[in-house]
């Protein structure tokens, strides 16, 4: 069973994307809504933010992503020590998972993640498929999606990889700027996908 990375940007249709994966047949992981699940359920998770943040990290009992967002998102250091947290367990959890997706017979699995590249999760994966869409078509999804301030998406977005060095790093792009078709393009690759299972 091959492991197909899918990333983007904020805004670029990874969610979209990913459905119509699945509408195929695929199984996809959510690495974002894993790591979010994960991050409100475990135990382990929880101790070490609250160690690292305070008891403000979880806000009668909720995970507190407004606050622990504040702390991190110009401040490295934290950021680093969030992920040192999270990403192993995302990562075990990952595993089990595509074990039992083996079991059933996937041919492949899609795992969604907007920092695949930045977080290193793209390690292990034998294939990585990056979405293009323009900033202005970006801005306008999340707007419109989020109902956030311009502002706040533009720091989001100069803080991930251009479309460029995604693509540059990944193994296939998908053009979801709407002037051309989606569907299609994602059918290809999954014709291309299925036939590893016989090459």
């Amino acid at each position: 069973m091959k492991k197909i990375g899918l990333t983007g940007g904020i805004g670029s249709g990874k969610s979209t994307i990913g459905r119509i994966f699945k509408t195929l047949g695929t199984p996809v992981y959510d690495s974002d809504k894993e790591a979010k699940n994960l991050i409100q359920t475990n135990s382990e998770i929880k101790d070490s933010l609250i160690s690292i943040f305070g008891e403000a990290a979880f806000a009668g009992g909720q995970y507190n992503k407004e606050f622990i967002s504040q702390h991190v998102f110009d401040n490295k250091e934290k950021l680093m020590q969030l992920n040192a947290v999270v990403h192993p367990v995302v990562k075990k959890h990952f595993e089990t998972w595509c074990v039992e997706q083996c079991e059933k017979g996937a041919f492949y699995i899609i795992k969604e993640a907007a920092i695949l590249f930045e977080s290193g999760a793209s390690q292990g994966l034998d294939s990585v498929i990056a979405i293009n869409a323009s900033e202005e078509v970006r801005l306008a999804r999340v707007m419109n999606r989020d109902r956030i301030e311009l502002s706040e998406i533009q720091k989001r977005i100069n803080n991930q990889l251009t479309d460029k060095e995604r693509s540059i790093r990944a193994d296939y792009v998908i053009d979801n700027s709407g002037k051309t078709l989606v569907t299609p393009q994602i059918i290809k690759l999954d014709k291309i996908f299925r036939a590893y299972k016989y090459g």
